[in-house]
């Protein structure tokens, strides 16, 4: 079965039950898995290299996994409306994959999370997007007919799936946060089986 590859950052654990959710849209699809994968963290001084396999969660992403996908969604916390470091770390060292169009033609989407209401949700989904459309990308939305789109109090957005934390820090999403991330899961999945040869 094709795998839909769900790559993504989690430091609080927000960004990760978004991803489970939308792993959940991606197998609602016939024929159509997700591939869990996250980046590995960065820092500004590296003292010691990451252990090989993280301690809980997604094993890191590997380039074959990019090669490997029939679509892709990426997903990072906001910070101060730009996705997390080591998202856009991963992304800069994508040059060989760009040069060989590893991922041109292939559906992809983004996903967030955020402490606030208007913590940078879309800015930080836009800024997403942008490497993913010079890699050739066909870009996938949250159109208004999904319902929740216009009711949610919360996360959610026509640019892509997102939560807002709060000031408590809650990573769980709302009922709404995780229906549409389910949706943006099963329209990237839905696109991969119709763009597949």
């Amino acid at each position: 079965m094709p795998d839909i590859l769900v790559l993504y950052y989690s430091r609080g654990g927000s960004v990760a039950r978004l991803a489970r959710q939308i792993a959940r849209g991606i197998g609602e699809v016939p024929q159509m898995q997700a591939r869990l994968r996250t980046v590995p963290p960065v820092a500004p001084v590296t003292e010691v290299a990451a252990p090989p396999e993280p301690e809980a969660g997604a094993p890191y992403v590997e380039r074959r996994d990019l090669a490997e996908c029939a679509g892709l969604l990426l997903g990072s916390p906001t910070r101060f409306g730009n996705m997390a470091a080591p998202v856009k770390h991963f992304l800069d060292g994508l040059g060989a994959e760009w040069a060989s169009g590893t991922l041109v033609g292939k559906p992809a989407a983004v996903f967030t999370s955020t402490a606030t209401q208007h913590g940078g949700q879309e800015s930080t989904l836009l800024t997403m997007l942008v490497p993913l459309l010079h890699h050739g990308c066909v870009i996938a939305g949250l159109p208004f007919t999904e319902p929740a789109l216009s009711t949610t109090r919360g996360g959610g957005t026509p640019y892509g799936a997102s939560h807002v934390a709060g000031p408590h820090d809650d990573p769980e999403p709302s009922e709404d946060e995780a229906r549409l991330a389910r949706a943006l899961g099963r329209r990237v999945a839905q696109l991969a089986a119709r763009l597949a040869p």
